[in-house]
């Protein structure tokens, strides 16, 4: 069945799918960012300093690397459904546990436990993608789901910003109002893991939603793609781990996040230092995810209708690195965020690019392996990036220096990624077999 006549399948299976895949990651990302919110009367009420609360922000991606691709196996292995379920109550559980930290030890250990539970999740999407969707739509469904983190921020910011404000819950059951903030946000995703047994089917064959003959004409498809693939295609488990992308796409996807995780965490406390009240620091927290949201979108539609995977994500790193440049030199609060928004948007923009690469070099076993070891080996720069603006602003007194600082993240990544073409420059028919 040619491309054409089997888009109404794949876009069957995009609406059944997509919605319900970007929500768990949108959970996931709301869950381990709300941190940065509880941290406005968090910090006081336990004595953390900037230091201490980067640490314990950074423990998370210490759990999260650990288990990142024995997750991943399993999930190629067991199938979604079987693994990502219990995974997703599981953070549901630990999320709702944060509630409940009363030292840093305790802070340190349940966030290092959120990260374990979230392991493989963000991988896994992608992995699952590759069961259900031709090359030629990935790019597009891949920026789907990036879009979910924007999202979880957007949401974020407003939601829990009026959580921390709602007076009535402040002394309620003698928890306070960031205490509410885990407890109320860390429910949804309790139900969306139970949801995931009935709305993730492993594979088309296994979706009561298709016709059998649909069904069966997208595994074709699949099979056809994985059989075009050329000898530049590595299969291996230790191809996906170790081989030269993998290693220039881990250390590149490690610089990018050095510069997204800083901003995550760390936007709220500098919208505060600003003046903002708390509710008025919810929202303007949330344009920098905005503008990135209206990136990811815009950027993965124009991989997939031009291929350009390697240019999309190289421009979108550097204007990234630009961003966090500009932010970290102005007081003044209209151009902080305006560059905060370029940093967000150019970094987040990127991966609808990025994840695409891996198909270039690498097939089967080997594409779980690379996401898993790429998002592995990235999540580091989650614990980096945060914490050199925690230590930057304990010995400069502000943020400026932090955020110049984690400019060079993103920087150097987009070098990683061009430095990637240039020594190992895709097939011709690969890059064709992934651009349709």
């Amino acid at each position: 069945m040619s491309t054409t006549a089997i888009q109404p399948i794949v876009t069957k299976a995009a609406r059944r799918l997509m919605p319900f895949l970007g929500l768990l990651f949108l959970l996931s990302f709301l869950d381990r960012a709300n941190v940065s919110f509880a941290a406005l009367g968090m910090n006081q009420d336990l004595g953390f300093t900037p230091t201490v609360y980067a640490l314990g922000v950074g423990f998370f991606f210490f759990g999260y690397v650990l288990f990142e691709v024995p997750s991943n196996m399993m999930i190629e292995k067991i199938g979604a459904r079987r693994w990502i379920a219990p995974l997703t109550i599981a953070w549901g559980c630990v999320a709702m546990l944060m509630a409940f930290i009363h030292s840093a030890n305790s802070f340190f250990a349940l966030r290092f436990l959120l990260g374990m539970a979230e392991a493989g999740l963000l991988p896994g999407l992608f992995l699952y993608l590759t069961y259900w969707f031709p090359a030629e739509y990935r790019g597009r469904m891949s920026a789907f789901i990036m879009a979910a983190m924007p999202v979880a921020l957007i949401i974020s910011g407003p939601m829990s910003g009026a959580i921390l404000g709602i007076e009535s819950l402040h002394g309620l059951a003698g928890l306070k109002n960031w205490q509410w903030m885990f407890i109320l946000e860390g429910l949804p995703t309790l139900l969306a893991g139970l949801a995931v047994y009935r709305l993730m089917p492993d594979r088309p064959r296994d979706a009561a939603w298709l016709r059998p003959d649909e069904a069966q004409a997208l595994e074709d498809a699949l099979a056809r793609e994985n059989q075009q693939a050329t000898p530049q295609h590595r299969s291996s488990l230790r191809d996906g781990l170790l081989s030269t992308p993998v290693i220039f796409l881990s250390l590149a996807y490690f610089g990018g996040l050095i510069g997204s995780f800083g901003i995550i965490f760390w936007v709220p406390q500098i919208v505060r230092g600003f003046g903002a009240s708390t509710l008025q620091t919810g929202f303007i927290s949330a344009i920098p995810f905005i503008v990135a949201l209206v990136a990811i979108i815009t950027l993965g539609r124009y991989v997939d209708r031009t291929g350009r995977r390697f240019s999309v994500a190289i421009a979108g790193l550097l204007a990234g690195a630009l961003g966090l440049w500009l932010a970290g030199h102005t007081t003044d609060p209209v151009l902080a965020i305006a560059a905060l928004s370029l940093g967000a948007a150019g970094i987040m923009g990127s991966t609808g690019g990025f994840w695409t690469l891996p198909q270039l070099y690498l097939k089967g076993s080997a594409i779980a392996g690379a996401f898993a070891m790429i998002n592995s080996v990235g999540a580091l720069g989650g614990f980096v990036g945060p914490y050199i603006i925690g230590w930057a602003k304990e010995h400069s007194g502000g943020f400026g220096l932090g955020l110049t600082l984690l400019s060079l993240g993103p920087l150097a990544a987009a070098g990683l990624v061009a430095l990637l073409g240039v020594v190992r420059r895709p097939h011709p028919t690969a890059a064709r077999a992934t651009t349709a």
